[in-house]
Formats: structure tokens, C-alpha cells, sequence
């Protein structure tokens, strides 16, 4: 496959807006990279192409910081972590059978979903069930592999929660980087992942990581509420626009 062959000039240039934008999203808010670049990126890609494109760099990007996320991690990120593992094959089993017109409803209403639970109040730091982490990590699961976003569950969980914001970004992008790295091992073995995807991924991985760099260095400038506000913002327009999407 000719990885280029769907671009022309502009289509390159707009990838590589797209890959800045979100990776500045991403070191902001600590989330929202894929779910602002997949839709980008399938303008030229096939669906399964995109998310483990995404998948990639979400990759490259997280093995930058490991050190920060291992650290400033809650100890809940290794639980949802564990069951994307086991539910990631799933979902992208399911993306491989269903119609893209059903896919871009479910994605729709999930991301509306999201934006709703962060507008809830906050809750306690030690506020969450057994079974609300276990129902984020299958859910997580799910979207990692169908539409390569374990944001819209993972988020709200943590966003809404009175703990610290780096303890919160942390746990978030440790989740979204396994999470990836599952997604691409799960690509290998049901056998739909092109591995020349990744040289696309080095090619848009420069843009990512200075997005990156500087979404991180505005977040440490900004307060608490304003980072919030910033969080509910980026999920309330892609929640919009999946909802266009689907039914435009």
C-alpha cells in the first residue's frame, strides 16, 4: 500500500495540523488526541487504517514520558488497564463487521455521553465502585478497538474526580498508551495491521511531539477550573461532531 497515495500537498499539510492541534489537546487536557486526529486522518485512510495510525503515534508519544506517567500514576489505571487488554480484541473485532453509518452513531452518542458525566460535580478522590472501574476499563476497551479512543469513558472517571490534575493526566495518558500498544498488537494478530503505517506515524511524530511539549507547558500555566473548562470544551466538540457526523 502506498501510504501517501490518498494525500495531495494540502491533505499532508492538513495531517500535519491535525497531528500538532491534538498532540497540543493532548498535553493540555491529557486526553484527546485521538479522538480530534482519527476523523482527520480517515479523510484519506480507511477507518482501520487511521486507528492504528493513531494507535501509533499514541504510542510513540507516551514511551516520550513513561518516567512521569509511572510515577504520577493512581494505582486504578493498572485495573483499567488489564481489562483493555482483554477487551480491545473485542471491540476491534466488531469494528471489522459493522457498517461505518452504525459506527459513527455509537461513537456519537458515547462522546455525547462523556461530555454529560464531566459536567456532573466532582467526586470524592476515593469515590469510585469496583464496578464503575471495571465497567471504564471494558468500555475503555471497546472504543480502543473500534474507534481507536479509550478517552470517552477514561475521562470522566478521572476528570470527575477531586484529585490532583497530574495525578489525573497521568493516569489517563498511561491508560491511552497501553491502550494503544494493545490496539496495535491486536491489529497484528487478526492480521489487518500494515506495518508501514508506522513509517507514516515517524513522518507526522515531530509534529505530535512539539504539540506535545507545548500543550504540557500552557497546562502547568493554567488553574485548575480553567483546565477543566478546557476538558469539557474539547469533549463537547468532538461530541458535536461525531453527532454531525452521524446524522449530518
Amino acid at each position: 500500500m502506498d501510504l501517501l497515495a490518498g494525500y495531495g500537498g494540502a491533505a499532508i499539510v492538513a495531517a500535519l495540523v491535525a497531528a500538532f492541534v491534538s498532540a497540543f489537546v493532548r498535553g493540555l487536557t491529557g486526553f484527546g488526541m485521538a479522538i480530534l486526529l482519527v476523523p482527520i486522518l480517515a479523510l484519506a485512510l480507511l477507518p482501520m487504517e487511521a486507528v492504528l495510525l493513531t494507535n501509533f503515534l499514541s504510542v510513540f508519544i507516551g514511551m516520550s514520558e513513561i518516567r512521569r506517567l509511572l510515577r504520577s500514576a493512581e494505582k486504578s489505571a493498572w485495573i483499567i488497564i488489564a481489562l483493555v487488554a482483554v477487551s480491545t480484541p473485542v471491540g476491534l473485532y466488531i469494528l471489522s463487521i459493522t457498517a461505518p453509518a452504525l459506527a459513527r452513531v455509537v461513537i456519537a452518542f458515547i462522546a455525547l455521553s462523556a461530555f454529560a458525566a464531566v459536567l456532573l460535580p466532582r467526586r470524592g478522590a476515593l469515590d469510585h465502585h469496583p464496578a464503575t472501574t471495571g465497567g471504564v476499563g471494558v468500555l475503555s476497551g471497546l472504543m480502543t478497538g473500534y474507534a481507536g479512543m479509550p478517552g470517552p469513558p477514561v475521562v470522566p472517571y478521572y476528570v470527575g474526580r477531586d484529585i490532583p490534575r497530574e495525578t489525573a493526566k497521568a493516569s489517563m495518558l498511561l491508560i491511552f498508551t497501553c491502550a494503544s500498544t494493545t490496539g496495535l498488537v491486536s491489529g497484528a494478530a487478526m492480521g489487518v495491521l500494515d506495518w508501514t503505517l508506522a513509517v507514516l506515524a515517524i513522518l507526522l511524530f515531530p509534529a505530535i511531539l512539539v504539540g506535545n511539549w507545548l500543550g504540557n507547558k500552557a497546562s502547568g500555566r493554567i488553574e485548575d477550573r480553567t483546565w477543566r473548562i478546557c476538558v469539557g470544551a474539547v469533549l463537547g466538540g468532538a461530541a458535536v461532531a461525531a453527532l454531525w457526523k452521524a446524522f449530518g
